[in-house]
């Protein structure tokens, strides 16, 4: 079993290696406790990602693109996308604390995870993904809902990221702009899935970082109109109405719980 969980040691000792390793001289990281270097490993690539992310889609939708997917005046001002980076990297600290404790549980063989996918099939690994990625749609559905529906949780933690509730003011740099404690909040569900179903954990590992990406796309005021991905044409009216499409991923928790609004119906109406 130590055999095993050596293997999960080794690779966050390899993300390290990749991340800091690549960024900062060993001699600043290579004493700090492994804990402590997973933390800084997941800080510096969280914050990469999301710098990377948000301005590369600033420049294609604002500047490359000007007036093609936004209209002028609907393009947020600068002062609303620096105003975003600054709540997103007041909290981004505290995020980066949910993957590294997962990582200590993982290591310490508190969860379910596997190493490899040769170890379950790729069968059972199909199976088990759909099953993860199940229980995070159903739990951040929930999560984001309850931020709503109870009033102090509403008011101290998740109207944070509300006052950003129009086209003008949604960017993609509001999509990490939330109170910290609401943020770990809406990524548990995919620590609490470690727990119930038998996980890959660098599929683990993929799937948090690219919230950081998602959560970009979905601020951006661009409705993709792929079914049934939950895009930002459902996003932008979750901000305006503020009751429904609390889903993450998809359209299905909020068509299944009755919350669903759709925004090619939305222009429909308006056209008549």
């Amino acid at each position: 079993m130590d055999d095993y969980l050596g293997l999960f040691v080794k690779e966050t000792n390899l993300y390290n290696q990749i991340v800091l390793g690549g960024l900062l001289p060993e001699k600043l990281w290579t004493p700090l406790p492994h804990f402590v270097q997973g933390w800084l490993r997941n800080y510096i690539a969280a914050t990469l990602i999301y710098f990377i992310s948000g301005v590369l889609w600033c420049s294609y939708i604002y500047h490359i693109k000007r007036n093609v997917f936004v209209p002028k005046d609907a393009i947020p001002s600068r002062k609303a996308m620096l105003l975003q980076i600054y709540v997103a990297m007041k909290a981004m600290p505290w995020y980066c604390a949910l993957p590294t404790i997962s990582e200590y549980m993982v290591e310490n063989g508190r969860t379910r995870c596997f190493s490899r996918i040769s170890d379950v099939g790729w069968a059972s690994y199909i199976w088990n993904f759909g099953l993860y990625f199940l229980i995070v749609e159903f739990g951040i559905y929930w999560m984001h809902r309850e931020l709503h529906d109870i009033k102090p949780l509403y008011k101290y933690l998740h109207a944070t990221h509300h006052i950003y509730n129009k086209q003008n003011t949604l960017s993609p740099f509001a999509g990490l702009a939330f109170h910290p404690i609401d943020g770990i909040l809406q990524a548990l569900p995919h620590v609490i899935a470690l727990f119930i179903v038998p996980t890959h954990f660098t599929t683990h590992i993929v799937l948090l970082f690219l919230e950081a990406i998602w959560t970009a796309n979905i601020h951006d005021c661009i409705h993709g109109k792929i079914w049934p991905v939950m895009g930002a044409g459902y996003h932008t009216i979750h901000h305006t109405t503020y009751r429904h499409n609390y889903g993450h991923y998809t359209v299905w928790m909020d068509s299944m719980f009755g919350t669903l609004r759709d925004p090619l119906e939305e222009e429909e109406a308006k056209n008549i």
